[in-house]
């Protein structure tokens, strides 16, 4: 009972506090669900993407899909409360993250590029993107008036948006499919990012020129956004650096980034990113010319980038796609009506087939192989986010029709999806250009001669080049061919002395001091055959180019030589008074440039008394080798060239083997951490036991080979067990690297000075560790295509 003074709500007041409680417990039910419904269609995401990985196809393609298809389920949001708040709720967060997209987009691009002579690649882009435009605006104009054909802003914003490339989906997808280090996928990207970046340009000025945007917002003064889209521009660059160089200056790498620092920066970000929007600019654009505008390199920057990007692919691209679905209402869309089928096939048409008119055409006057130029216009005509985003928006801001906007999101789509059978064709014609044959000598036959491709700077390589091919004669059946090449620098004056004939030797060098130098050079090496020349056949060759060249030549000679093992002598020479001398700088490059793209093995030979040696005698012992053996393609190399040596009578031959002692928990620990992979590692143990048990048991157990193993547990023992080795052998045989993250070569990599030669090679070259020890470092050929997606470097362009 309520006593005096106390006020008794009515049963109206009751009743309506009641419904306010209901409503509120609805809403949260409602807020729920939505919650509960964004984390499934993230899982269903994350699901589709794994099934569609087996045929390679990027995120954005699940996202789509899944997009279009929740988007138009209407019974998800329709007769809630937020039947009506929804839709504009995700245009909103839709529109947030691609000003963050934007904003990203520009920081990674170089607007620079423009003022730079014109590369290939940029040439091509450029060409793609005039065909492109052309061919779009004509056909969309004059041959189909009734594809929202009356209003020119739409078909000038149309057909720059057609001639675009979407870069951050391509160099994902290029990055993915692993034709990234190729030549091919370098120049791929590089034309992306051209494409992307003229082409996006041409819409913020567009935005400014054209009296009806593809993003409208008013008619407001073309003058006032002009001038307010140079004053962000000229601010930006100006101010921009000042603040992001303070900003990295103050927060060094390795140290935690002060809040206050990164408030500032995200601050100067939005008060540039929000000049030109105050009379009506789109938003989404002046991101991007902030973007560019601002420094690409530094910490904050990094950040940036990594973070939006971050925030992009958990949050927003799902919620982006959502929205599209949701205003790309497919009940709208006019299936029935054939002209829509007609118009999707003649806009795919135009999109791919502009693009790879202006490539082929621009393809054939820089030298390009058809099929290549072809395959980069079909992969440059790849569209992404934003280009989907601008379909939607101009469905939602009556620019085209609900038809028309589908029929361009469903070519945009169409372009990411072939874009992984482009790369994979690409993949197998690399296969059919490289070679079909391991040429190794792990995998060369026993009944075949072996073919080595010996190179020499000059007379000083002779010794050495003697030395070599007496301790890899072999047997005179089948014997040991050996192409003596000399690599001549192509200078001015050599080039003035050049005859052309006709025949084998088109072209000859008439230069006396190279005539002279390549007739001691033969002499020398025929005086040595004369008196020994069993299971020895000798072929004089000459690799004639320019330094940057050179590596073309030899690889070349190697390959239509058909031989196994390319030998190059070290870019320093040690002369008689143990000083080393550096023969030419260019050299060193070419040796890195043949390891890369040698159609065969290769070997380094470091000369540090080999050529000293005046005769390796058959005899009795004259010369003490080693081979370290530690694991990987290369050390089973090195195996395999041992067993020639170790066959000489002359030839005192040590096989050291590195073991990891893995009875120490450090080593244990460390073997855990540095594995890339466990089924790798345990695949490369297996190979490397077998090729170990081979050699033992013809070489060791046959009496040819001396053994020794010492087990080490890190790169320090290894270190100093190599420095054991000083002054007890002439010649060190040992594997360049392709090692599996060997705990007993981490970190090596830190201190090189030579990394052509590897860890363990550069230690033992250093002069730090000897000055009469030679070493021969061998690098085993890697059959291009023999994997799936061609990991290494390859050429195909």
């Amino acid at each position: 009972m309520a006593t005096k003074g106390e006020h008794q709500p009515s049963l109206d007041q009751m009743t309506s506090i009641q419904m306010c409680v209901q409503n509120q417990k609805t809403n949260f039910a409602i807020v729920l669900l939505y919650i509960v419904g964004y984390i499934l269609m993230m899982v269903l995401c994350n699901f589709m993407h794994a099934l569609l990985k087996p045929l390679s196809q990027p995120r954005i393609v699940s996202e789509t899909i899944l997009g279009m298809i929740f988007g138009n389920i209407k019974g998800i949001y329709k007769g809630g409360p937020f039947e009506k708040s929804l839709p504009q709720t995700l245009k909103n967060i839709s529109e947030f993250g691609m000003i963050c997209y934007m904003f990203v987009l520009g920081l990674e691009m170089e607007p620079l590029v423009l003022l730079r002579g014109l590369t290939r690649e940029a040439k091509v882009s450029y060409a793609g993107i005039l065909s492109a435009f052309v061919l779009g605006f004509v056909t969309i104009k004059f041959f189909m008036p009734s594809f929202d054909g009356s209003r020119l802003e739409f078909i000038l914003a149309l057909s720059i948006t057609l001639a675009g490339t979407a870069s951050p989906v391509l160099t994902r997808l290029i990055t993915n499919l692993k034709i990234g280090k190729s030549d091919i996928g370098r120049f791929v990207v590089i034309a992306g990012v051209h494409s992307d970046f003229v082409c996006t340009l041409i819409l913020c000025i567009g935005f400014v020129l054209l009296p009806t945007r593809i993003y409208f917002t008013s008619n407001t003064n073309p003058l006032h956004m002009a001038g307010a889209l140079l004053l962000q521009a000229m601010f930006t660059s100006k101010f921009g650096p000042l603040v992001m160089n303070w900003v990295n200056k103050e927060n060094p790498e390795g140290k935690p980034m002060k809040g206050s620092h990164l408030v500032i920066s995200v601050a100067f970000v939005v008060l540039t990113c929000v000049c030109s929007p105050s009379v009506m600019y789109s938003s989404i654009l002046s991101a991007f010319i902030s973007g560019i505008c601002l420094p690409r390199k530094g910490r904050i920057s990094k950040m940036m980038v990594s973070k939006v990007n971050y925030l992009l692919n958990t949050i927003f691209y799902p919620l982006l796609f959502f929205w599209v679905g949701m205003v790309a209402d497919v009940t709208k869309f006019e299936a029935e009506n054939g002209w829509t089928w007609e118009a999707l096939v003649v806009i795919f048409m135009v999109t791919t087939l502009g693009k790879v008119f202006g490539t082929v055409v621009s393809g054939v006057l820089l030298g390009f192989h058809w099929p290549e130029s072809v395959a980069i216009g079909l992969l440059l005509a790849t569209k992404g986010h934003f280009h989907m985003f601008l379909a939607v928006v101009a469905i939602d801001k009556k620019l085209a029709t609900t038809t028309t906007g589908i029929v361009i999101i469903i070519v945009f789509f169409l372009t990411v999806i072939y874009t992984p059978s482009v790369v994979s064709y690409i993949i197998e014609r690399a296969k059919k250009r490289s070679p079909n044959q391991k040429m190794a000598l792990q995998w060369l036959d026993p009944l075949n001669e072996l073919r080595i491709l010996q190179c020499l700077h000059g007379l000083q390589n002779v010794p050495s080049t003697i030395s070599f091919m007496e301790i890899s004669r072999g047997t005179a059946d089948p014997g040991t061919v050996v192409y003596v090449t000399d690599m001549i620098e192509l200078t001015e004056q050599v080039a003035a002395t050049l005859v052309h004939r006709e025949g084998v030797e088109a072209v000859t060098v008439s230069d006396k001091e190279v005539t002279e130098m390549r007739d001691q050079i033969t002499r020398a090496v025929q005086n040595y055959l004369q008196e020994n020349s069993e299971g020895i056949t000798l072929r004089r060759m000459l690799a004639l180019s320019t330094i940057n060249n050179m590596h073309q030549d030899v690889c070349i000679l190697a390959e239509d030589l058909m031989v196994s093992l390319i030998i190059l002598p070290f870019h320093n020479f040690r002369r008689a008074d143990g000083e080393l001398e550096q023969i030419h700088p260019g050299f060193r490059y070419v040796n890195r440039k043949v390891l890369r793209h040698a159609p065969c093995s290769v070997g380094i030979l470091v000369d540090r008394g080999l050529g000293m040696i005046n005769r390796i005698s058959r005899s009795c012992v004259s010369l003490n080798a080693a081979v370290i053996f530690i694991g990987g393609k290369d050390d089973r190399e090195a195996l395999a060239y041992a067993s020639r040596v170790a066959r000489h009578p002359g030839v005192s031959l040590t096989v050291i083997r590195f073991l990891l002692d893995t009875d120490t928990d450090y080593a244990q620990t460390r073997a855990g951490r540095s594995r890339a992979s466990i089924a790798e590692q345990e695949e490369e143990m297996k190979l490397d036991d077998e090729c170990f048990a081979d050699f033992y048991e013809q070489q060791v157990a046959g009496g040819y080979v001396a053994y020794m193993e010492k087990h080490l547990v890190n790169s320090a023992e290894t270190f100093s067990a190599l420095r054991s080795l000083e002054g007890q052998y002439e010649l060190i045989i040992v594997g360049r690297g392709g090692r599996v993250n060997s705990v007993l070569t981490v970190g090596m990599n830190d201190w090189e000075q030579c990394p052509e030669l590897g860890p363990i090679g550069d230690i033992l070259s250093s002069t730090h560790f000897s000055s009469t020890a030679s070493v021969l470092v061998i690098q085993q050929h890697s059959l291009k295509g023999e994997i799936d997606g061609l990991h290494d470097e390859f050429s195909i362009m």
